[in-house]
């Protein structure tokens, strides 16, 4: 089932005129004049739409919590600030999908009472930034944006807003922060955005994804949403699929697809490049703990891993993963972990903010010693090392980033200890051009 990208190679569909000729706004239309915004709450809650960002929370249930005051604004925000290694979804539904994006904008906003709304864009993405203001005002000369949307009464501004580039705004509480015009800095919660969020207003945080869901859910229903996927997952999800793959790009599943068949299949990925096997994969974006790609097909109790939320997280961290924003990264036998690891290290220790202290200090320090151990200058109390400034980081900091650069981290070492101890064994062989661990021998 296409949810999001049925239409997406249809020659001209970041166009108004050919995104109408294809259904385009119809969910406007009966969400404007047939369903009071309560109604059409109601419906995303049927759903079961998980947020698509990362976190998986109940989107109508977050929309819920939204406080509504007497006299005082509500906003809504798209997260559109996608900056995590190897998820680029978003990127790509706004830059085929705008007038998607910008429909789930308007139903949404009439839903939560939003008068003013903004889509805050990665700083890197101008042109996708270009193509969405191109769509906004098509919208509004047709008169689906401004005063008195289709003479229901109800009016809205749509805001395109340019990030930084920094990987902390993806955090909604920064993201608001940048968005007001200060820097970037996670706030503490409580107060939650729905309380004191934009402006210190009642505020939701959205991601692109998850937006773009809701015509399709206003025009058919939320019950026939979730009747695809499985269990809690509902619906479809975009995957941004790379590394060692035949068919690297985004690809919209039904939530509950076996793992094996999204990797293997013809459909999807198309196997781990020809000649080479299956070594680990990171399947929700670097922030995710990574995995041996036998625990990614099947549980540690022999079943078969699914593609949804809850079956990646089967098992914990001992033995699992988590879904994340989809970022979904393969690599076969001729990736070094160490390396690998050494790379998200860097990553985020240049994007933390430095607000929290463990963050501020643990990602330089994992960064550092990341890099004497890939190097061939780490000690065996290295690894032991970077597994305890995990532990002080995880938990304790404001917002998930520190979380994010502790996981990749612990289990990379939880899984792959055996490599990172060769690496210090041997730093000769380890530090060759190409030099790769392959259970007590070297591949170059």
């Amino acid at each position: 089932m296409k949810i999001l990208t049925e239409h997406i190679n249809t020659p001209g569909i970041d166009t108004f005129d050919v995104y109408r000729s294809k259904g385009g706004y119809t969910a406007v239309e009966k969400a404007l004049k047939k369903m009071t915004p309560d109604e059409v709450v109601e419906e995303v809650k049927k759903s079961g739409v998980r947020g698509r960002g990362g976190a998986g929370f109940p989107m109508g249930m977050k929309w819920s919590f939204l406080a509504k005051p007497e006299g005082v604004p509500r906003y809504l925000v798209c997260n559109a600030d996608e900056s995590e290694p190897g998820t680029f979804k978003d990127h790509y539904l706004m830059k085929n999908l705008p007038h998607l994006l910008i429909e789930g904008m308007i139903i949404s906003s009439y839903a939560l009472g939003a008068n003013k709304s903004f889509i805050y864009v990665r700083g890197e993405l101008m042109y996708v930034i270009r193509i969405l203001e191109k769509a906004i005002e098509e919208a509004k000369a047709k008169g689906f944006l401004g005063k008195n949307i289709l003479g229901s009464g109800y009016d809205l501004e749509l805001v395109v807003h340019p990030g930084g580039g920094a990987y902390i705004c993806g955090e909604e509480t920064a993201l608001l922060e940048s968005l007001e015009g200060k820097r970037g800095n996670p706030r503490n919660k409580p107060p939650f955005p729905a309380v004191k969020g934009l402006y210190q207003c009642p505020t939701v945080v959205n991601n692109v994804e998850s937006i773009a869901t809701t015509s399709w859910i206003i025009n058919n229903g939320g019950e026939a949403y979730a009747t695809y996927g499985i269990g809690k997952s509902t619906g479809t999800k975009l995957i941004s699929a790379s590394g060692h793959i035949n068919k690297p790009g985004v690809y919209e599943i039904n939530l509950g697809l076996p793992c094996d068949e999204f990797l293997n299949s013809d459909e999807y990925c198309g196997g781990v490049r020809k000649g080479h096997t299956l070594k680990a994969v990171v399947a929700g974006g670097s922030s995710v703990p990574i995995v041996p790609g036998h625990l990614f097909l099947k549980t540690a109790n022999g079943e078969d891993r699914l593609m949804s939320y809850e079956s990646l997280s089967d098992g914990g961290f001992a033995t699992g993963t988590m879904l994340g924003s989809g970022g979904f990264i393969v690599f076969d036998e001729t990736a070094c972990i160490v390396r690998n690891t050494w790379n998200f290290a860097r990553f985020y220790e240049h994007e933390s903010c430095g607000q929290c202290s463990p963050c501020r200090e643990g990602t330089g320090w994992m960064q550092k010693v990341l890099n004497r151990i890939e190097h061939g200058k780490g000690s065996m109390h290295d690894i032991d090392l970077l597994v305890d400034i995990s532990k002080k980081i995880e938990g304790n900091t404001i917002c998930p980033l520190g979380d994010a650069a502790a996981w990749p981290v612990a289990s990379a070492i939880r899984h792959f200890r055996d490599e990172f101890e060769w690496h210090v064994k041997h730093p000769i062989e380890a530090t060759k051009p190409g030099a790769v661990y392959m259970k007590e021998s070297v591949l170059v």
